[in-house]
């Protein structure tokens, strides 16, 4: 099967199985999502989720961060994997936002780019969930999942959202990367993937 069309079949059975596919990460604007993308590098999104409750609360704006406390913002994300760093780039962030765009996230790959702790796979979780610009999302289970089942060859993220692209209609970039998430998380795990129970078993390059 060529690629194309098992990435076609992939999108058909994986809609189905996953109909409620979404972004995980609590958000309510463009910033928050920033941020939270930020914060879930290096930990699960069910872990971001529990702390930027307290975060955004206090700190909902990107100037709220420019006069902010480091320790303090630390003692809230500290649960979280390498939570000084986190803090740090954050408080970056939000310092270029307001220096730079105006206090706003912009809506470009490159100008996203441009923000402390930030790289194509963070700008392209919120320009596909927020400003609706196709963007595809590789993450640790987007790569392992899409090179078993044959849609890539390769294991570095910014190669395999090229392969990924190519043979993806733009449209369904966004969708197809949290059914690959979801996917990944429920059934093709990285040390046991439960095969038996794949709805993608016979199309899998891994048992073909």
């Amino acid at each position: 099967m060529e690629r194309e069309n098992r990435a076609a079949e992939c999108l058909i059975r994986l809609k189905a199985e996953y109909p409620q596919a979404k972004c995980s990460l609590n958000y309510t604007s463009a910033f928050e999502l920033l941020i939270a993308t930020i914060l879930s590098a290096q930990t699960t999104d069910v872990r971001v989720n529990q702390v930027t409750p307290e975060l955004f609360g206090r700190y909902p704006y990107p100037a709220d961060y420019i006069p902010a406390q480091q320790g303090q913002i630390e003692r809230i994300i500290r649960s979280i994997g390498c939570y000084k760093t986190k803090a740090t780039r954050i408080i970056a962030t939000a310092e270029r936002l307001i220096t730079t765009y105006g206090g706003q996230v912009p809506a470009t790959m490159e100008e996203l780019c441009t923000l402390p702790g930030v790289g194509r796979k963070t700008a392209n979780v919120v320009l596909s969930n927020v400003f609706n610009v196709p963007g595809f999302a590789v993450d640790t289970h987007v790569k392992r999942v899409s090179y078993r089942i044959g849609l890539t060859d390769k294991s570095d993220p910014e190669k395999v959202e090229c392969d990924l692209c190519a043979i993806i209609p733009p449209a369904c970039w966004g969708v197809f990367s949290h059914l690959l998430i979801y996917h990944g998380r429920a059934v093709c795990k990285a040390r046991a993937p439960l095969c038996d129970a794949c709805v993608l078993y016979n199309i899998c390059m891994r048992h073909l």
